[in-house]
């Protein structure tokens, strides 16, 4: 019997490698080209789009006006077209097993529903069962709770039944909006201010993913 009926995964971060090796990259080079004088680190990327979030970031600390995020979001989804990130190492078998014990798999993510199902096809990843993502209307995007409420329907679950995996604060803002299970996923940065937060507040946290593979599974073997 698995730990968690359903297990509900971040895109970005998560599962795949893509803010520092697609994302960034993006951003630095629609900078160059549009906004000129600014500037940041990789670093300090990592840390706006944790708090307080892509969209807050871009507008009062970029600068960007609504129509000017609309013109980015453009010209990053044409990059992310040509260029796909690779999946963690462990997370395939994670995924894997969830699916293979019967077990459901939901993607809540800031990248397009498209994008994802391209990189999971791409990295031999098992097809979720639900996926909401960057095409949802904005006020039922995370960190609002639509996307779990759905989810919870669809399947009929209890809040316990389900985990929610993220490396963000709008994914633990989310799952505590309806009291589900946060997990946070850690490898992606070293960052010691995401990292204290993470660490202090969530319910689980999880620098490796082969501690992740032994929190959902280890039970599991010991009974077979």
């Amino acid at each position: 019997m698995l730990k968690y009926r359903c297990l509900i995964v971040d895109h970005d971060d998560t599962v795949v490698n893509s803010t520092a090796t697609v994302h960034y990259p993006c951003f630095v080079q629609y900078c160059a080209e549009y906004f000129p004088n600014y500037t940041c680190t990789l670093e300090h990327y990592f840390l706006k789009n944790f708090d307080p979030g892509v969209v807050a970031f871009f507008g009062k600390e970029v600068g960007m006006t609504q129509e000017q995020m609309m013109h980015e979001q453009t010209y990053w989804n044409e990059y992310v077209q040509h260029h796909i990130p690779k999946v963690y190492p462990g997370m395939r078998d994670i995924l894997l097993r969830q699916k293979a014990e019967g077990g459901i798999l939901c993607v809540i993510s800031h990248s397009y529903r498209d994008n994802i199902l391209r990189d999971y096809r791409e990295n031999n990843l098992p097809e979720p069962d639900m996926i909401f993502g960057w095409e949802c209307p904005p006020d039922k995007r995370k960190p609002n709770s639509w996307p779990l409420e759905q989810i919870m329907e669809t399947y009929h679950l209890q809040p316990e039944e389900m985990l929610v995996l993220d490396d963000l604060k709008p994914g633990y803002d989310m799952a505590r909006k309806v009291h589900v299970p946060f997990a946070a996923a850690g490898w992606a940065n070293d960052i010691p201010e995401i990292e204290s937060f993470m660490r202090n507040n969530c319910d689980l946290y999880f620098k490796r993913i082969t501690e992740l593979n032994q929190w959902l599974f280890s039970e599991e073997e010991k009974k077979q």
